[in-house]
């Protein structure tokens, strides 16, 4: 891990009217590693990862990104800074190809015209890169299975060369065959060098891939538990709240919440 990790929140704070949705949360997500942010439903997970993609601004604490304060008011703020985010829905174009929605927003242009073999050039190349197997680039999105859409999806978030790269339940609703083509493709961005937040209830998911673990309940931090050093049951009765371990009593006493 580098010294200073590539993004890192301090003390974020969200409230929506008479909703405190996130309390001075903490979080570090360094290059070449995977954090999984859990959490039960309600925990403030997707508040979270809406902050860092700049949809929610923040109302209180401070934004690091490689070391220097940044302020995110705006998607257009994350994704200059080398933030993509690949939501749940994906986003994807169901008629058009796999270049298509690849380049969809940013098409390759010559003489001004599209530049089809470009594109399809470069998606294929970025796809081998990633070693992301589909029938054909030139296939509608709608022919492709589960998994196969989600790759794509997240290889599109590429495009940009995002330092940060942010998935949000990638394998919910995936067959067993899909869920392990999208944790490989996890594994090969952690490979490449990108920082990770995986959001997941599938614990199994988490710990296939997840080199640490942050668990959110009610909106403010529950522990950041080492993936390697801890077994399931500690993270599961950090989610649920049936543990007062001495990670999260660290975690409170560093934040002045209990002195004892």
């Amino acid at each position: 891990m580098s010294a200073a990790p590539v993004l890192a929140l301090r003390g974020v704070s969200k409230r929506f009217g008479a909703v405190q949705a996130l309390t001075d949360v903490e979080l570090e997500v360094h290059a070449g590693e995977v954090v999984a942010l859990v959490g039960d439903n309600g925990a403030g997970k997707s508040t979270l990862v809406k902050t860092i993609a700049g949809v929610h601004p923040i109302d209180e604490g401070t934004i690091e990104w490689e070391g220097e304060r940044v302020t995110i008011g705006r998607p257009h703020d994350a994704r200059n800074l080398g933030i993509a985010t690949v939501y749940q829905d994906l986003a994807l174009c169901d008629n058009i190809d796999v270049v298509g929605n690849l380049y969809l927003g940013r098409e390759l242009r010559k003489r001004g015209l599209l530049d089809e073999v470009e594109m399809e050039r470069r998606s294929r190349e970025l796809l081998d890169t990633l070693s992301i197997r589909v029938p054909s680039v030139r296939i509608p999105v709608a022919a492709l299975s589960g998994g196969q859409r989600q790759v794509v999806a997240i290889a599109r978030s590429l495009l940009g060369e995002p330092r940060l790269v942010i998935l949000d339940e990638p394998t919910a609703a995936l067959g067993v065959e899909q869920t392990a083509q999208v944790l490989d493709l996890v594994e090969r961005l952690r490979e490449r060098g990108h920082a990770v937040v995986l959001v997941s209830h599938n614990m199994a998911d988490v710990r296939a891939v997840a080199d640490r673990v942050a668990v959110l309940r009610l909106g403010r931090n529950n522990g950041v538990f080492e993936v390697a050093a801890t077994s399931q049951e500690e993270i599961v009765s950090a989610i649920t709240g049936a543990t007062d371990n001495a990670v999260t009593r660290r975690a409170a006493r560093s934040h002045g919440e209990i002195r004892t």
